[in-house]
């Protein structure tokens, strides 16, 4: 059966989805209350259980919903015939800044998920293992051109710093997007600055 959540007007639902994405990431699904999702989303605790059975429906509801968005509108999007590591990483932050517009804590959330107490849940989750998700971050600085890098580099290390820096800079553009006082995201203001973050990763890796 579809659950209520998914026929809802697309805005009315981000804002009941972003709330459980918020709870449920900060908290975890054991101590993540239904009673704080239902405040941010501005609706009552009876009416969101309308849309959705129970905290579990919720819950599982929003792990399908984020791993197809991660799939259709990230993963399938991204070419991974580029060779040149930082083109590849530039295409990444573009399409998931694209994500991040509609649900700030969308990637956080899938990363923590399987984290859970409950047997239940850790069940359903195991049978819904995604191949798609861990290819990506296999592949993502695996098979790339090394003949740009510098002669004399360890050039396992240097994807090794590479990584760290990405998952810094990332952490780093969450933040922002998440204190922003603006409902409106200044793409063009985090565009100037992946830019500059790596323009200046290349100066340092690359001849």
């Amino acid at each position: 059966m579809i659950p209520k959540i998914s026929t809802l007007e697309s805005k009315r639902r981000n804002v009941i989805l972003n709330a459980a994405l918020k709870e449920f990431t900060l908290k975890g699904y054991d101590d993540a209350s239904t009673n704080v999702i239902a405040k941010e989303s501005g609706i009552s605790k009876g009416l969101m259980f309308h849309y959705v059975n129970s905290k579990k429906d919720l819950f599982l509801f929003l792990y399908d919903y984020c791993t197809d968005k991660i799939n259709k509108e990230y993963l399938e999007l991204m070419n991974f015939d580029e060779k040149d590591i930082f083109e590849r990483l530039q295409q990444s932050y573009l399409l998931q800044i694209e994500l991040l517009q509609k649900h700030p804590w969308i990637f956080e959330f899938i990363n923590k998920a399987a984290i859970t107490k409950t047997d239940d849940i850790n069940k359903k989750l195991d049978e819904r293992v995604n191949e798609k998700l861990s290819i990506c971050q296999e592949t993502m600085f695996d098979i790339v051109d090394e003949s740009k890098f510098r002669e004399g580099l360890d050039l396992e290390k240097s994807k090794q710093v590479i990584f760290w820096s990405n998952v810094g800079f990332t952490n780093q553009i969450l933040e922002d997007i998440r204190n922003s006082e603006s409902a409106e995201l200044d793409y063009d203001h985090i565009v100037a600055e992946i830019d500059r973050f790596l323009n200046g990763l290349m100066e340092i890796f690359y001849r």
